[in-house]
């Protein structure tokens, strides 16, 4: 079984930065893929960025490219999510998680673990 807790989350303003955690605990393999995913009121959840764990590939949605960055310390179980030039759009409930599976996925069906989600507001 898989534990991941969210944290980082915040009120920041357009333009301003924020670095989301997701720490692992339990038994995380060097088989597993991690995601990042967000819900905002009214909308479905929708894929942000995801990281191999083992071999750092990544992958981001269109609307995140080049302002966000995933990244994983593997001695710490730590997964991030790096966010700059934040939008007003950004703002919603970020989640972290688990895929039992080592090629990436942007399906949130497709994770087995989740986190509780941490919110992140960009006022305009």
């Amino acid at each position: 079984q898989v534990q991941l807790v969210e944290s980082g989350g915040g009120l920041v303003q357009a333009g301003g930065s924020l670095r989301l955690s997701c720490a692992a605990s339990g038994r995380i393999f060097s088989s597993y893929s991690m995601g990042w995913f967000r819900q905002a009121p009214g909308k479905e959840r929708e894929f942000v960025a995801a990281i191999g764990w083992s071999d750092r590939s990544t992958y981001y949605a269109d609307y995140v490219k080049g302002r966000f960055t995933v990244s994983r310390d593997n001695a710490q179980n730590t997964v991030y999510l790096q966010m700059n030039s934040l939008k007003p759009e950004d703002t919603a409930v970020y989640y972290c998680a688990a895929r039992r599976i080592i090629v990436v996925s942007t399906l949130a069906h497709e994770y087995d673990y989740w986190g509780q989600g941490t919110q992140v507001t960009v006022s305009s």
